[in-house]
């Protein structure tokens, strides 16, 4: 486990690699879930009899299910103390080149590629 005392400290591991989370099943109790809170229940999903004779052979993770584990499974890699909270910025380029097969396993692999302020957001831990 990454321990930073800040974001200042946090650039100075820009470049560095920072390790990998465990191991976690993508089951299939998790994608019905992320269907139902997404409204997402195309039946590749959802339907494991109709998925077997469709194009993957069973149903498949949600591309954005694998997106909204990344900060579960960073959070096992790394963390910085001494900040009131953290946001997701945002994404510059996503692409889902392959299904996930529920019962896959993922895990996250944790590099600092860059440290940049944003504008209009303060670096103070207050309140």
């Amino acid at each position: 486990m990454g321990v930073f005392s800040g974001p200042d400290e946090l650039t100075k591991a820009v470049g560095d690699h920072l390790g990998y989370s465990d191991w976690h099943v993508v089951d299939q109790a998790q994608v019905d879930a992320f269907a139902e809170a997404t409204g997402d229940r195309q039946w590749i999903h959802v339907d494991p009899e109709r998925a077997k004779d469709g194009p993957f052979g069973g149903t498949i993770g949600h591309g954005y299910l694998m997106l909204s584990l990344i900060p579960a499974l960073a959070a096992e890699v790394y963390r910085i103390d001494g900040v009131r909270m953290g946001v997701n910025y945002g994404l510059d380029k996503v692409r889902f080149p392959a299904p996930l097969p529920t019962g896959s396993r993922v895990r996250a692999g944790v590099s600092v590629v860059s440290v940049e302020p944003v504008q209009g957001v303060s670096k103070s831990p207050t309140r």
